[in-house]
C-alpha cells in the first residue's frame, strides 16, 4: 500500500478502493480523517479567496471611479455568484461569514492597492469602517459610490 507521505494520489486511490471493499482495518485512519478536515477547510479558504476578490474589486470601485469598468463590474458579479454557490453547497459556511468578510478584508485593502497604486492608507482600516453591511456585499445590486 502507497503511504500518505509519499504518495499522496496513491493513497487517495487505495483508501478509495479499501472503502469500496470495506476493508475498513486496512484504512490509515489517522491520514483519512486529516485529510476528510482538511476538505472542509479548503471550502472555507475558497470563500475566503472570492470574499478578497470582491472586497478588492469594491475597494476599486469606489476608490478609483474614474477606472470603472465592465470588467471590474463582471469580477465583483461574478464573485458574488460563486459565494451564492458555495454557501448553497455548504450552508454551514454561513455562519462563518461575518468573520471572513472582516478577514478577507483586510487581504482586499491589500490587493486593492497593488492593483490601484493607491496608498493602503486611502482604504479605510477596517471592514465595519467602509459603512457597507454583509448583506450589501454580497448584493448584486449593490456598487458603492
Amino acid at each position: 500500500m502507497s503511504t500518505y507521505e509519499s504518495d499522496f494520489y496513491g493513497w487517495t486511490q487505495e483508501t478509495a478502493q479499501l472503502l469500496r471493499q470495506q476493508r475498513f482495518n486496512e484504512i490509515d485512519l489517522a491520514a483519512l480523517i486529516d485529510e476528510v478536515e482538511d476538505m472542509g477547510k479548503s471550502e472555507l479558504r475558497a470563500l475566503e479567496n472570492r470574499l478578497i476578490i470582491l472586497m478588492a474589486h469594491l475597494l476599486k470601485w469606489q476608490y478609483q471611479p474614474e477606472h470603472r469598468s465592465n470588467s471590474w463590474k463582471s469580477t465583483i458579479k461574478d464573485q458574488r455568484l460563486r459565494i451564492s454557490r458555495l454557501l448553497r453547497e455548504n450552508p454551514s459556511l454561513k455562519p462563518k461569514i461575518n468573520e471572513t468578510i472582516i478577514e478577507a478584508y483586510e487581504n482586499g485593502i491589500l490587493q486593492a492597492s497593488i492593483e490601484t497604486n493607491l496608498d493602503t492608507e486611502i482604504f479605510p482600516t477596517h471592514f465595519e469602517q467602509t459603512g457597507w453591511t454583509m448583506e450589501q456585499v454580497l448584493d448584486n445590486r449593490f456598487y458603492p459610490q
